[in-house]
């Protein structure tokens, strides 16, 4: 496992390091993946990381996360162990495929990669590009942008391993596809998982993305998701990040969606210390259609940025976003949402609404709405708010005999509930409901989900089967 100092700027280290850790880098990938692999470094080395003078970067700085000296896992040194003994997805009766990502590498019991009886492919990206080299290289680097300086190039020149989904044309899977994405490592950990998902025509998919933690440790990860939609193709996708107060989580997700394609994303924040989410709608033909949702729950001095893009490129599309956010303590929060209508995009219909709750004076919330409108026949509007809890609610409630902190997490609870209640997994939607009251009381943490319970004060009880021993 090998580290990186701070002796030179973290760009210079970052170039060093790629150079010296090439070969392992590549694996057995394709020639082109590699190209393109080299292309990214060479932009990465040019551009550098984003800094506050950089438009999407100008209320988020990467200065304090490269105050740790990161390690690198570019040989898979993860120490295995059975996942199911240590964490659990407490969803109760969400019936998923459950795949598993542990410090960017997949992690399987039998095989690298499933095909389905319905030819339906999942499993892990390197293998993928063994298997299927064709198929991953005619989309991979196709959606991404790597010309920016940013945190895609620097994933394209790292990854090694995450997630390969291919849905062929006309199937539906019955079963949601649940990607649990785990860093647990003694020492402060960089990674760069990357994922790719291919859905054919008339093809349907739910995806739901887990971040956790298993540890408070110090973690930096950098993840890129390129997504391609073809015709009439659905896909609900849900992104949860419960992290540890230490972790930096980046992810940049791409996507691009061909006639009639239909987009749902649902991005919830309930823990993490840094956290910015980067998502990108290209609507490249007609009767397209994205829908982004998102809520960020925030306090200590934790920090939340949703940065979006929807790229209308062809007429008659429609695309709507809806992000919510309360703040407490003194974390701080940036929503940074943009409605792009190209020339030729007539007809289009695009919302954006942003809104934003602060608990406490050293809050602080800055929200960017954009509309940039290149075509005359279009029907866009955009928003934005930040406040107190409305006084005149608060008022109503304590006067029907509720206490101050009662009447506070009610607006809260119900604040939040416009976009909990667009989840249309029913299981799914009932749990994160429960997540988001128990984390307005501030009684979530990372640990819910694992069974190992080793902060709990009650005393551990161990069921001992006198007869084996």
């Amino acid at each position: 496992m090998q580290h990186i100092t701070q002796n030179i700027t973290a760009e210079e280290q970052m170039f060093r390091l790629f150079q010296e850790n090439l070969d392992t880098l590549k694996g057995q990938e394709p020639e082109s993946i590699s190209r393109l692999r080299q292309k990214a470094a060479e932009n990465f080395h040019k551009n550098g990381f984003p800094h506050e003078k950089t438009e999407n970067w100008r209320f988020t700085s990467l200065d304090p996360l490269f105050q740790s000296e990161y390690h690198h896992d570019f040989t898979n040194q993860s120490r295995p162990f059975d996942i199911e003994k240590i964490f659990t997805c407490d969803v109760y009766d969400l019936d998923t495929f459950s795949v598993t990502l542990l410090n960017g590498w997949f992690v399987y019991k039998n095989a690298p990669l499933t095909r389905l009886s319905n030819g339906t492919i999942i499993g892990g990206l390197s293998k993928a590009m063994e298997v299927y080299p064709d198929l991953v290289e005619k989309y991979m680097g196709q959606a991404a942008n790597l010309e920016q300086p940013g945190l895609a190039a620097l994933n394209t020149a790292f990854f090694q391993d995450g997630l390969f989904i291919y849905v062929p044309r006309d199937v539906e899977l019955e079963k949601p596809i649940q990607l649990i994405n785990i860093v647990d490592s003694e020492n402060p950990l960089m990674i760069h998982p990357r994922h790719l998902v291919v859905q054919e025509k008339n093809s349907k998919l739910t995806l739901v993305h887990c971040d956790h933690s298993l540890t408070h440790n110090v973690s930096f990860s950098n993840s890129l998701s390129e997504t391609f939609l073809d015709e009439h193709a659905i896909l609900d996708f849900y992104k949860i990040q419960n992290k540890g107060p230490n972790s930096a989580v980046i992810n940049n997700a791409f996507f691009r969606q061909k006639h009639q394609s239909k987009l749902t994303s649902h991005s919830l924040i309930l823990n993490g210390g840094f956290t910015k989410n980067m998502i990108t709608a290209t609507l490249e033909d007609p009767q397209t259609s994205a829908v982004l949702n998102g809520l960020s729950l925030v306090d200590s001095n934790q920090h939340a940025d949703n940065q979006l893009l929807v790229d209308h490129v062809a007429p008659n599309c429609q695309s709507e976003q809806l992000y919510k956010g309360i703040l407490d303590d003194e974390a701080t929060a940036v929503f940074s949402g943009k409605i792009m209508v190209r020339k030729d995009a007539q007809k289009t219909l695009a919302y954006q609404n942003n809104k934003n709750i602060l608990l406490t004076d050293d809050a602080r919330a800055n929200a960017q709405p954009q509309l940039e409108i290149y075509a005359d026949d279009v029907k866009c509007s955009h928003g934005a708010t930040v406040g107190q809890l409305d006084p005149e609610a608060m008022f109503y409630l304590r006067s029907r005999g509720l206490s101050e902190r009662t009447a506070r997490q009610m607006l809260m609870y119900a604040f939040a509930g416009e976009v909990v209640q667009r989840i249309s997994i029913e299981p799914l939607r009932e749990r994160i409901d429960h997540m988001v009251e128990k984390r307005l009381k501030g009684e979530l943490t990372i640990c819910d989900q694992c069974v190992l319970h080793c902060n709990s004060k009650e005393p551990t009880v161990f069921n001992i089967d006198a007869s084996k021993l």
